[in-house]
Order: C-alpha cells, then sequence, then structure tokens
C-alpha cells in the first residue's frame, strides 16, 4: 500500500536567496479486493426469563394475614410464602368432621336395621315353608328387608359425600398457607398483610434462575441462510441448533455475562407481520446474577466465508448512496456505488455488490479525493 495524502516535502531551492518549497504528490493509500472468511457477531435484542418462573395467586379468597418473604429473597421449594386468614376455613373442617361422624353414626344405625329386618325375613320365610305363618307375613317381611337395604345404601352414600366434604375442607384450609412450588428469587410483591385477596390476586412470581432464558427474535431469512451453509433440510431444525456456536450475552451496561449459552429453542411458526422466530438462548445462572425482566443483547458468531471487507474509512458516504473509489489503470480514481453490511464493530464493513476481487480501492483519505483525480505517482526522488 502507498501512503498519504497530498503532502508537501520542501526541496533545497534558492531564488532570490529565499528557499522556496516545491510540491512533490504523494500517493493515497490503497488496498487491492480479495475475498477472506469472517466471523460476524450478530447481535439481537433479549429478555431474560428464569426457565421456572411462577406466578404466585391464592387458590382461595380471604384476608391476608402474613406475608412470610421480601422481595429478592431466595427461596426452596416449599418454603412458606403467604399466610390467609385459616379460621373459616378451620371451622369448614370442623363442621365437615361433624357431618362425617353423623354420616357414620345414620349407617350404623341403617346398617343394624338391616340386619334386624333380613333375620326376621328369614324366620317368615323358614315358617312360610312350614306353612305357618301365612304369603302376606312373609312378602311383608321382604318389603321391610328391601328398604333396610336400601336405607344402608343411601348412608354408605351419605358417608362418601361427608368424607369428600371434610377432604375439600381440608385442601382448602391447606391453600390457606401457600408455599413455593420452585426453588428461585421472589419478584415484586404488590399486597400488604391485611389485604382481601381472591384466586385473581397477584401476589408475586418466584423465578426459578438456576437457569435463564434469552428470549429474542431471529430473521427467517437468517435461519434459512444458515440452514443453506450447513447443508441441513428444514427438518434438521434440531441438528442445526446442536451445531451453533456458544453465545453471549451483554447487558445494556455494555457488561459481557461471564457464561456462555447455547441456542435451545427456536419456534416452527413465522411471525407474518414481522418476518422473525421466536428463539431462547439458555444460559446457567449458578451465582444468581441473572434476574427475570432485565435486557440487553444475544451475541451469536455467525460465519461468512468468502466475503469482501474493506476499512469503513475507504466508504464515503453521499445522502443515501455509499461510495467508494476505485483506482483506474491510468491511476485515476472513479467513483463505485457500492451496498455494504455491518460487521458489527466500527473499522470495517462487507462490500455485498459493487466490487471484483482485484480491484484497487482508496482507502485512507477517500473522502478527500475527487472524481477522476490522480491518487497514485511514482515515487521522486527528495533532490530532483
Amino acid at each position: 500500500m502507498a501512503w498519504a495524502a497530498m503532502a508537501t516535502v520542501a526541496v533545497g531551492l534558492t531564488s532570490c536567496g529565499l528557499d522556496i518549497p516545491k510540491e512533490v504528490p504523494s500517493s493515497f493509500e490503497t488496498m487491492t479486493i480479495q475475498k477472506t472468511d469472517i466471523v460476524l457477531p450478530m447481535k439481537f435484542s433479549a429478555k431474560m426469563k428464569g426457565q421456572a418462573d411462577v406466578t404466585i395467586t391464592p387458590q382461595v379468597s380471604g384476608q391476608l394475614t402474613r406475608i412470610c418473604v421480601s422481595e429478592g429473597q431466595r427461596v426452596g421449594r416449599g418454603t412458606v410464602l403467604f399466610i390467609i386468614d385459616q379460621r373459616n376455613a378451620q371451622h369448614d373442617v370442623e363442621a365437615a368432621q361433624a357431618n362425617l361422624q353423623a354420616a357414620q353414626a345414620n349407617l350404623q344405625a341403617a346398617q343394624a336395621a338391616e340386619n334386624s329386618a333380613r333375620l326376621e325375613y328369614e324366620s317368615n320365610k323358614n315358617l312360610f315353608d312350614k306353612k305357618i305363618v301365612s304369603n302376606y307375613m312373609l312378602e311383608n317381611s321382604l318389603n321391610t328387608y328391601k328398604q333396610a337395604q336400601a336405607s344402608v345404601s343411601q348412608a354408605r352414600a351419605a358417608v362418601t359425600q361427608a368424607q369428600a366434604s371434610l377432604n375439600r375442607a381440608k385442601v382448602n384450609l391447606g391453600f390457606c398457607t401457600i408455599t413455593s412450588p420452585v426453588a428461585g428469587v421472589i419478584g415484586e410483591i404488590p399486597v400488604f398483610a391485611g389485604d382481601q385477596v381472591s384466586p385473581a390476586t397477584h401476589l408475586t412470581m418466584v423465578s426459578g434462575n438456576n437457569m435463564m432464558d434469552a428470549e429474542f427474535s431471529i430473521t427467517e431469512s437468517l435461519i434459512e441462510a444458515q440452514l443453506a451453509s450447513g447443508n441441513y433440510s428444514q427438518q434438521d431444525k434440531a441438528k442445526h441448533l446442536e451445531d451453533l456456536p456458544d453465545v453471549t450475552f451483554v447487558m445494556k451496561s455494555g457488561t459481557e455475562y461471564e457464561h456462555k449459552g447455547r441456542i435451545s429453542s427456536l419456534t416452527g411458526m413465522v411471525d407474518a407481520a414481522t418476518g422473525t422466530l421466536a428463539c431462547k438462548a439458555s444460559f446457567p445462572n449458578p451465582d444468581g446474577k441473572l434476574f427475570s425482566g432485565i435486557q440487553g443483547n444475544v451475541v451469536l458468531p455467525i460465519d461468512k466465508k468468502g466475503v469482501i471487507v474493506v476499512p469503513q474509512n475507504a466508504v464515503v458516504k453521499l445522502q443515501d448512496r455509499s461510495l467508494v473509489y476505485k483506482v483506474k489503470p491510468d491511476s485515476t480514481a472513479v467513483s463505485v456505488e457500492v451496498t455494504t453490511e455491518s460487521t458489527g464493530g466500527s473499522r470495517d464493513v462487507i462490500i455485498t455488490s459493487g466490487l471484483d476481487v482485484g480491484d484497487v480501492i482508496v482507502t485512507e483519505g477517500a473522502n478527500n479525493v475527487q472524481e477522476g483525480q490522480k491518487v497514485l505517482f511514482a515515487k521522486q526522488e527528495e533532490n530532483e
């Protein structure tokens, strides 16, 4: 490459006793276009969510008597979170127990009556066979026995119903103590002790954050390009996900999360409005540094093979056009319109159209070049 723009050098000439500098043109910096392979960091806006995030709501209505945890607290599975006034539920349990005892007593009485009716019927049948009692007495005792059997069936059903009522009352009593279904971190608690709550009340969210999912959208065209580059079929998406490289998560502050993640899922449905697919990248969270709701960027390294990469300063922006100055065989510059693609950095860009391998372009100082200007000069001697 030849260096820098139209400098002037002092040459020792004397005129009227004064040294007059002589302008010696020098070449602009140039490069010859070649194709190369690069890794392109693709960034996607993402939002973190715990893989086991659970919304906590009551199963019964009542007054919230106690909040047992605080926001941001780490809890284990089964940790008591909230307690709802248990008095009404306890009364329901006691009433159900009483009803069950009464139903069981009625069943015992019905069984005793059935046993007595059966013995009387068997006795009358024996006497009828000996022609001691009439058919009327036999039929009457049989009807009494059948009625006693029906009473026992009804009493058994009443016991079953009373037992179910007791079980339901005990469950409702248990619902008054709300525990965490997963291990995780307590989110915002928008309620206070003393509030009336119901199954529609949001109490908090427990974020099971041992593993976190960064949810983001990826363009359908990018997925198709990746499938094509790896010779995958549309049915091989699972294999494609396995072959994708590790990804990183960069927080809004610019801090890169220390643990790498993996693309874990990709929906099969394209959003018609945006042309994107929902995607998830899973990140380990052993130290609890990631929380549900934080936002940032998932960075996915994409291999680009056989592309033209030039310095950013070689591209001149002119309104909505991007120009590069190509050097002709006579060393003059001619502007060429190009299309570009970002590399994710500030130094280089990818040229997607407008240049071919072997073209020579101006790099350093391209903003100072004019159409048709000579940009390459043979080296001149200092003392010409």
